[in-house]
């Protein structure tokens, strides 16, 4: 093959790896490296760096496996550790969604007044255009939407640049891992690898890479779709950190949400960059509304052995849409009634993200480790020790985070 055939099949294929990696930096994680910024300056960025390296080895591992398979994960868990199991993990991984979908809505709602406009109109309008975008496209066109909508994180980059940080400080924070053994740290950092590698995701990418229909043979294509995105979302998350690390941090600014981040930077840091912080927001929050509904109807459907794509219509595949549509209605009318706890749902879901990504993990590395599914696709020794100490790690963390509540 030629370089330019080459070059062809990449443009062809792109699009799941950089999609899911994006959308991981939703409301509630922006909201996470909001409060991760302001609460404990710069001494969290060196969890990027590990955390970068498990996310691509997480991520190749699900496009990995639907790339050789033709299969989406929650139909290979149901094959291979039967319905009982796959019942009870998409029923918490449901309510843990429907939370992130309620708080993605909370931060198109809280953008948008940033704005000056009410949630009562700019909720129902973007619950019904991410609906009609899904339900009346076809996954190409989609596809092409959502790929444009991943260049607007960008501006996060300015917004930081604009907050003026000490670059020498942020550099030597990155690079030299720190660790406080208090609770609001372990729960911070829990949020931040929780919002970071979420378990929607890999029940997402792997649906879109057999719905596309990326098989084997292209596989190297997708692969390196998965690790730029995977670099582009934690760039935007590092930049989403020194920003709020470089203003509200130093002035003793304490946030519970990424619009008080946005209308915080304003006096710190300027006008400009709190309107690039808030049309951020805006945009994520937008943009993961369509996505973890989405994710959450293709691993139910496929969990339950029902038909599932974007590119089907209510009649060839009625649980798939109407679970879409319940997942948008109820988490849109949740941020609608008045005093709901919103900031207490986005914070929680992204928390619960970080307590439930172990158990896809396991399931995940018990299947790309079997032989007679995977073929030679297995996993390399050093995928499997990354893959392996991710899952320990997530679940040490929770049992501190525990450990510190009760004590």
């Amino acid at each position: 093959m030629t370089r330019w055939k080459k070059f062809i099949l990449l443009l062809s294929v792109i699009g799941p790896g950089i999609i899911t990696a994006n959308v991981d930096n939703d409301a509630g994680g922006i909201t996470t490296y909001s409060m991760a910024g302001a609460h404990f300056g710069y001494s969290l960025l060196w969890s990027l760096v590990p955390i970068t390296v498990a996310l691509i080895v997480v991520q190749e591992m699900s496009a990995r496996m639907g790339a050789v398979t033709g299969k989406g994960l929650a139909e290979l868990i149901r094959e291979n550790f039967g319905v009982r199991v796959t019942f009870w993990l998409m029923l918490f991984l449901f309510v843990t969604d429907l939370g992130n979908t309620a708080a993605e809505f909370a931060g198109w709602a809280a953008s948008n007044e940033i704005f000056g406009i009410s949630k009562y109109v700019s909720v129902p309008l973007g619950a019904f255009i991410v609906w009609l975008l899904v339900v009346k496209g076809t996954y190409r066109v989609v596809e092409k939407i959502f790929l444009v909508i991943c260049v607007v994180y960008l501006v996060y980059i300015p917004a930081a640049v604009l907050a003026k940080p000490d670059w020498v400080d942020v550099t030597l924070q990155t690079l030299k891992p720190s660790f406080q053994f208090n609770t609001p740290y372990v729960v911070m950092l829990i949020g931040v690898v929780g919002t970071t590698i979420a378990p929607w995701m890999q029940f997402y990418i792997q649906s879109s890479i057999v719905e596309k229909g990326i098989r084997k043979e292209q596989y190297w294509a997708s692969r390196i779709d998965v690790i730029v995105g995977c670099f582009l979302t934690d760039i935007v998350a590092f930049f989403i950190i020194v920003a709020c690390g470089a203003t509200l941090f130093k002035a003793g600014v304490h946030i519970d949400t990424a619009d008080a981040a946005a209308r915080s930077l304003a006096p710190l840091a300027g006008r400009y960059a709190s309107i690039l912080f808030a049309v951020g927001l805006a945009n994520a929050s937008l943009f993961s509304a369509s996505i973890l509904p989405l994710a959450t109807a293709y691993y139910i459907c496929e969990g339950m052995g029902w038909e599932a794509g974007v590119s089907k219509t209510f009649k060839d595949a009625p649980q798939f849409m109407w679970l879409y549509t319940i997942l948008i209605v109820i988490g849109s009318l949740i941020v609608l009634i008045p005093n709901s706890p919103l900031i207490a749902i986005m914070w929680i879901s992204q928390v619960i993200n970080g307590v439930m990504l172990p158990f896809v993990l396991i399931f995940m590395l018990l299947l790309i480790n079997k032989q007679d599914l995977m073929e030679q696709y297995t996993n390399s020794k050093t995928f499997n020790v990354i893959a392996w100490v991710t899952a320990v790690v997530m679940i040490v963390l929770t049992l501190m985070f525990v450990a510190t509540m009760f004590f």
